[in-house]
């Protein structure tokens, strides 16, 4: 494995940090756990993680071709990915105080209707997109990367929104509290947005 540590703990922490930005997925998991509590929200944290495993591997398995056939290309990536973390960090900061628009689609009951509901939500996700085909890439050198490599992103990227979905079900006191206080939405996209200009700045430097 060529992984290191430290790469593994970046990628890990911007995945969390996108999470912990509040979006559709987070009033699906509460609306979800009022009504049938974290079981309910189960079909939908699967659904997001085969959807999070399809992204990332697509994007590894695509950009490593691509990376094989154009050596200069992953510097480009690692550019793409500083100013997009920093681009959405600042964004965030800007419109820290803008509500959430809820999605009906995301919340229709059933064990099937929440998993395609939370594989919808990847896959068509702008945000998602952009980060795994775009931002992915330049936290790893993709010219380099084994079976293992690619075996650790993909359960990183599926582990850490699923760990993250539940833990909201779990704690529905406290979600409630936040998706309802302007005041507590608007610190916690201020926070989300300060901690991607850190990445941006960590990866820029390494």
């Amino acid at each position: 494995m060529t992984l290191g540590l430290w790469d593994v703990a970046l990628y890990a922490g911007a995945l969390f940090i996108l999470f912990i930005t509040p979006g559709p997925v987070w009033l699906a998991v509460l609306a979800r756990s009022l009504t049938g509590g974290a079981p309910a929200v189960l079909p939908l944290a699967m659904g997001v993680v085969v959807g999070d495993v399809l992204w990332s591997l697509l994007a590894v398995l695509g950009v490593s071709w691509i990376v094989s056939a154009y050596g200069g290309f992953m510097t480009a990536l690692k550019l793409v990915a500083v100013v997009t973390f920093a681009g959405m960090g600042v964004l965030l900061i800007r419109h820290a105080g803008r509500s959430i628009v809820a999605d009906s689609r995301l919340t229709r009951p059933g064990a099937l209707a929440g998993f395609m509901a939370g594989l919808a939500a990847i896959l068509g996700n702008p945000k998602a997109i952009l980060f795994y085909m775009g931002v992915l890439p330049g936290f790893f050198d993709l010219g380099r990367v084994t079976p293992a490599d690619i075996a650790v992103i993909a359960l990183l990227s599926a582990i850490v929104p699923f760990v993250g979905n539940m833990g909201l079900a779990l704690f529905l006191g406290r979600v409630r509290r936040l998706m309802t206080s302007p005041t507590a939405l608007r610190r916690t996209n201020q926070a989300a947005g300060a901690l991607l200009i850190v990445v941006a700045v960590v990866i820029a430097v390494t």
